[in-house]
């Protein structure tokens, strides 16, 4: 299990290491290299989903590790609490960032009739109702523009670190 402490409180995560190994992997060792410590959920759409872990206080982006393959055909479905990984409109471009659910978005799920075939790989889901609750606290908080990034928090939701037990 992986904790993400933030200023909003605790998000308990179970990961999806049998559906999801190498993008299980890849998130296990952002949050062991502490690379995920002072990033901020820079993008919030109530509805849609919470995304974080590539940016810093201002939206400077820190730089991450080479992308990793989309494992998205594995048969999770992008429901509400599940995490996924962000990318480019390349299907293989995911690194370090990643959203919660915060609705059921199956349309981002890999099928024949995906946008582009390949839909966003769910590796792993809140843990408990009380994360969820954090969560929730996080989807309502109000979002402008600044610069060129649209749906930005306007106070700050920080991950300040994680625990890996």
């Amino acid at each position: 299990m992986i904790t993400l402490h933030t200023n909003f409180g605790d998000i308990k995560i179970d990961l999806y290491e049998d559906k999801a190994p190498e993008t299980a992997a890849n998130f296990l060792q952002y949050c062991k290299d502490g690379f995920y410590d002072n990033t901020l959920f820079h993008r919030v759409i109530d509805g849609f989903m919470v995304q974080g872990g590539g940016m810093t206080s201002g939206l400077k982006e820190k730089s991450s590790r080479a992308p990793i393959k989309n494992e998205a055909n594995n048969g999770l479905s992008n429901k509400v609490g599940t995490l996924a990984m962000a990318r480019t409109m390349e299907p293989h471009s995911a690194s370090s960032q990643f959203f919660i659910n915060v609705n059921n978005n199956t349309f981002l799920d890999f099928t024949s009739e995906s946008l582009d075939g390949w839909g966003y790989c769910v590796f792993g889901e809140v843990a408990d109702e009380e994360s969820m609750q954090v969560v929730n606290k996080i989807k309502g908080v109000s979002t402008g523009t600044m610069g060129m990034h649209q749906d930005v928090p306007l106070e700050e939701v920080v991950i300040t670190g994680s625990t890996v037990e």
